[in-house]
């Protein structure tokens, strides 16, 4: 099969069984979610699982998946693996540093404790003293690096980032009180790598 086909016409071709227009597909998505799981997770081996149950489930499923956009498809998918990784997974200071808060869009009952994890957080943040609140603002929602945040703040680097640890330990703390919500979450800007 040539790889011009359009993604329509490859998910056509899978419904009637048709391989080659599956290996186009994975050849043509997994790269790219795999960087995208591996940016989360930071584990090589639990994103290369990840994809791969991705792509056996959609496979298993292909008479009846019924989908219009593929890309979103697949990325939605790679969201959720890694929602699950994370609520079946107790998450480390580190974990907190990396993770982002993903959108999930499953269903309205995750959303809603998706929201409501959210609201945790933010409140968790609205409780730290108010310089640990504002170096932890400047780094997770600003982007702004420990450098830049210690020339602004006129600080030392190290100084920053005993407020981030400070802060990370705060909301890990806060987050252990609501052990039914799932634990995932990451500060920094989440890079859709499949757009």
């Amino acid at each position: 099969m040539s790889k011009n086909f359009t993604d329509k016409e490859l998910l056509k071709q899978i419904e009637l069984n048709n391989s080659n227009a599956f290996k186009l597909l994975h050849d043509k998505y997994a790269s790219n979610m795999f960087l995208y799981a591996f940016k989360v997770l930071k584990d090589k081996q639990v994103s290369e699982d990840i994809i791969q149950n991705i792509f056996i489930d959609f496979w298993s499923k292909r008479n009846n998946n019924n989908v219009d956009n593929i890309k979103s498809y697949f990325f939605r998918a790679v969201k959720y693996q890694i929602f699950n990784h994370f609520r079946n997974h107790k998450l480390s200071t580190e974990d907190i540093t990396r993770l982002n808060l993903i959108d999930i869009s499953i269903n309205a009952s995750k959303r809603m404790e998706y929201q409501e994890l959210e609201e945790i957080i933010h409140n968790s943040i609205n409780k730290l003293p108010k310089r640990c609140k504002e170096i932890f603002e400047l780094s997770r929602f600003e982007q702004k690096s420990n450098k830049e945040i210690a020339e602004e703040l006129g600080i030392s680097v190290q100084g920053v980032k005993n407020q981030i640890s400070k802060a990370l330990k705060h909301i890990r703390k806060d987050l252990q009180k609501d052990e039914h919500l799932f634990y995932f979450l990451c500060f920094n800007t989440c890079v859709d790598y499949l757009v």
